[in-house]
């Protein structure tokens, strides 16, 4: 079985428009978020092999909080979840070394949500920013993984735990 989680990075900064998209960092909000949410991932799972993450600084930020928080086996960036779209993320995640059971991939939307909506039962609107999602699959290689094998196991985002 492979279980795959996908985290929205936690909210950006727009404080100096001289940055390009991919440099902006995280706002006050986004540092207090990533952090809670890396925590209560933690309470959900024990371990994960791989933490993937888009290069952009917001993402590299948010993981950085997780890997904190969670046992994990490797980490990497790749750049193709940099302004991926919905069929480039599935291409991702097929070319997931097999060796690897569970994944965390850190990124973006729209295509995070499209992901969601590819592969739930129910729609959802918008992954909010620190939003996470977990997928299981019946699959036992990454390029088999789809809605017909899946299914969502939880969705948790900030508003959840904060006021």
């Amino acid at each position: 079985m492979k279980r795959l989680f996908f985290s929205r990075h936690a909210k950006s900064s727009w404080g100096d428009l001289s940055l390009r998209d991919i440099d902006r960092p995280l706002n006050k909000r986004g540092k207090r978020d990533a952090p809670i949410m890396a925590e209560k991932l933690s309470q959900i799972i024990d371990h994960i092999d791989l933490l993937l993450s888009s290069p952009a600084k917001r993402t590299l930020l948010t993981r950085s909080y997780f890997e904190k928080n969670l046992s994990h086996s490797a980490v990497g960036v790749d750049k193709k979840i940099y302004g991926a779209s919905h069929s480039d993320l599935l291409n991702v995640i097929c070319d997931l070394s097999d060796e690897y059971e569970s994944v965390l991939l850190f990124g973006h939307n729209p295509s995070f949500t499209m992901i969601y909506n590819h592969l739930a039962d129910n729609y959802l609107d918008n992954l909010p920013t620190s939003g996470i999602f977990g997928i299981s699959s019946q699959a036992t290689i990454w390029n088999d993984l789809d809605a017909t094998n899946s299914k969502i196991e939880f969705l948790i985002y900030p508003k959840l735990y904060i006021s």
